[in-house]
């Protein structure tokens, strides 16, 4: 008396019904062939009957062994021998449990005509010229001895057996067109036939990620044949194999699972135990996202996957493997999945580019390890080394940017580097990229804009930002910009003469230097200029904290006007002007790590106070001319939380010609403060 039934017309039904039996559950597996039955191990609890059954022998079957578990894993084009079994196991009683594989649909790039049928495919092919690769089996080959000039033109991939090459050569298909061997076969096999016939056409059915379906396509597409698809019979009631093997372990209590093509089967059973139960996730750096630009490391840990993880366009590539995806980009809805399909212990997330290059793979990261899985990375080929390859340029001396989602000052970083990589995101990224590098003095930059890199749509187009800034590109694309006048370094002590002046006061050169070196900036910094005047300070301190973010903020409208002026004069975008008085005007502004008042109008006291607030370790700089503001500054400093403070008093001349003379010109003596507070932000 067997517990289990099953039919085994596929690779999964025989390892469902060795790893059945291997596991102490009485089975019998049921195969039309003799070359199926020599495919079976052999294993105690297991016995293997050969031939075709009819409807009322399955039932005589059923009833004989005790009405058994019965699971139907034969092929998904097999729906006359489904509709059998399942007829005797509703006569018999029996339960009965239909695994089929996961449909798998080709991608918009596979070159694919699919047909209805045989007859449809053969019919087809009566039209065309050039060879044809038939790996539809030996049952319907004489069908395709329709052809003209079959003999010439149609090779076959059968079966290893005497019995089925004495029926091909029957047919008339010579012997020098059949190609004996079990597969599946890999993507190369599967090219070098392609390649080694000659073929034109290959003909096949989805056979599914088991049945090696997905290696077909890519070969066909990198050999340039165009596939011939017999689409399957209506979809059949059932479930995928990965859910009949879930109600397997359930109701026969197994701890293992079976491995099927793609699973890492040399792993020890200790190992893969361990494996199972530890959960490990690969992030993977996809190229430009076809697999042909993908690693081979990359390929493997996505074949060998129990499901795959992405966003959107991500996804493309694996939507005809026939593995679980889960369309997303947010780590938390990833996590939640996974916590939802405990069963996958091998999860694959794939990622645009290289997981080191402005990717999400951090983020993951932390995401996943949070919650028990490992990660591993694997890196891909990144969109700048692509599309530099595509350019012929070098990218070892390319400053490498990114404005997708996330800011960064683009113009100082062109201002300062003959070549700057950036990846580009929104709709009208490169028009108001073009715009601004007008604004801010950039207009004869050289742009190369890459779109769809790597797929057949690929587009590379060189310009100026006045002839580009109207033209359209897709939403998504990257840009190269070339500048031959760009300068190294950070200007400091600009000369009064540079800036645009008005009537609005300036903070003199020797002075202005002066302070924004005792402010101690980085590039990162987050600095409020109160009493901004002209913007003289506001632009040193712009040009040191360059990616950082400066406020400037004046209360009278022509200066604020100026302050603007000289910003765009500068090439500093990184500055945002606030018009209004302190420290009413300061209340909305971010928490600034570094502050320079120059102006205070009377309220010295109270902006310290609110910087204090905002920040209780903001360092502080303090420009004083009149002895009330000296004084005030000086009490404030002691009875506010500040430390470290630094008084220092400089008297600037300049000499001025006076006829054939030079005469010293003395400038009011200033007096720098300096402080930090007491307690770190």
């Amino acid at each position: 008396m067997k517990q289990v039934i099953v039919f085994a017309g596929t690779t999964e039904g025989r390892i469902l019904g060795e790893w059945l039996a291997a596991e102490g559950v009485d089975t019998l597996c049921c195969v039309a062939t003799e070359y199926g039955k020599e495919l079976m191990q052999p294993e105690p609890e297991l016995e293997v009957l050969e031939g075709r059954l009819t409807q009322e022998e399955m039932r005589s079957l059923f009833d004989r062994e005790g009405r058994p578990l019965v699971v139907d894993a034969t092929h998904p084009y097999a729906s006359a021998v489904s509709e059998n079994i399942r007829g005797a196991c509703e006569e018999a009683d029996c339960r009965y449990l239909r695994c089929i594989r996961p449909s798998l649909t080709p991608s918009e790039e596979d070159c694919v005509t699919t047909v209805g049928s045989v007859e449809e495919a053969v019919d087809w092919l009566s039209g065309k010229e050039g060879k044809v690769l038939v790996t539809t089996g030996s049952k319907e080959l004489s069908k395709f001895t329709e052809l003209p000039d079959f003999q010439e033109r149609v090779y076959a991939r059968v079966l290893a057996s005497a019995e089925v090459v004495r029926q091909c050569t029957e047919m008339g298909v010579p012997g020098k067109n059949l190609i004996c061997m079990q597969g599946p076969f890999s993507k190369d096999m599967n090219l070098a036939m392609l390649r080694h016939t000659g073929a034109e056409y290959l003909v096949t059915k989805e056979s599914g990620r088991a049945g090696g379906f997905p290696e077909k396509l890519e070969a066909a597409k990198e050999a340039g044949v165009r596939v011939i698809l017999i689409r399957r019979p209506p979809e059949q009631d059932g479930m995928s194999v990965a859910e009949g093997v879930e109600e397997l372990v359930k109701e026969f209590s197994l701890g293992t699972r079976p491995q099927f093509p793609g699973d890492e089967a040399d792993l020890p059973t200790d190992e893969r135990k361990a494996e199972m139960s530890e959960r490990k996730a690969y992030l993977i750096g996809i190229g430009m996202g076809v697999p042909e630009n993908m690693t081979g490391d990359a390929m493997a840990a996505f074949r060998k996957a129990d499901c795959i993880l992405g966003s959107g366009r991500m996804l493309d590539s694996f939507r005809s493997w026939g593995i679980p995806l889960f369309d997303a980009y947010d780590p938390g809805k990833m996590v939640n999945y996974l916590k939802e399909h405990p069963e996958y212990s091998r999860i694959a997330a794939a990622l645009s580019g290289d997981v080191g290059f402005y990717s999400g793979a951090k983020r993951l990261m932390d995401a996943f390890e949070a919650e028990g899985i490992r990660t591993e990375l694997i890196p891909g080929i990144s969109s700048a080394a692509y599309f530099c390859s595509r350019l012929k340029i070098a990218w070892e001396d390319v400053k490498l940017m990114s404005v997708h989602g996330r800011s960064q000052n683009l113009i100082a970083a062109v201002k300062g580097h003959f070549r700057t990589f950036t990846l580009l995101g929104g709709k009208d990224s490169v028009q108001s990229l073009c715009e601004k590098f007008i604004e801010y003095g950039l207009g004869d930059v050289t742009l190369y804009i890459g779109e769809r890199l790597h797929y057949p749509q690929e587009r590379i187009t060189k310009g100026k930002p006045e002839e580009l800034k109207n033209q359209c590109f897709d939403g998504l694309c990257v840009a190269l910009i070339e500048n031959p006048d760009f300068c190294t370094g950070v200007r400091r002590c600009i000369p009064d003469e540079e800036f645009i002046r008005g009537g609005a006061p300036m903070t003199k050169c020797e002075v202005r230097g002066l302070s924004v070196d005792k402010l101690a900036l980085s590039e990162t910094s987050v600095v409020w200029d109160i009493g901004a005047g002209t913007g003289s300070v506001t632009v040193e301190m712009a040009l040191q904290a360059f990616e950082g973010q400066v406020w400037a903020v004046e209360k009278k409208p022509e200066a604020a006007e100026l302050i603007g002026q000289n910003c765009r004069k500068f090439g500093i975008p990184n500055v945002h002007v606030v018009e209004g008085t302190a420290p009413e005007a300061l209340r909305e502004l971010p928490a600034p790590s570094h502050v320079f008042i120059g102006g205070s109008s009377g309220n010295l006291r109270e902006i310290l106070e609110l910087c204090l607030e905002k920040n209780p370790g903001v360092r502080v700089v303090i420009n004083a001319i009149t002895l009330e503001t000296v004084s005030e500054a000086n009490l404030c400093l002691k009875e506010l939380p500040f430390a470290d403070t630094e008084i220092v008093q400089i008297q600037s001349a300049k000499a001025k010609k006076a006829g054939p003379y030079q005469m010293m010109m003395g400038q009011n003596p200033v007096y720098i403060f300096s402080a930090h507070g007491r307690e770190e932000m």
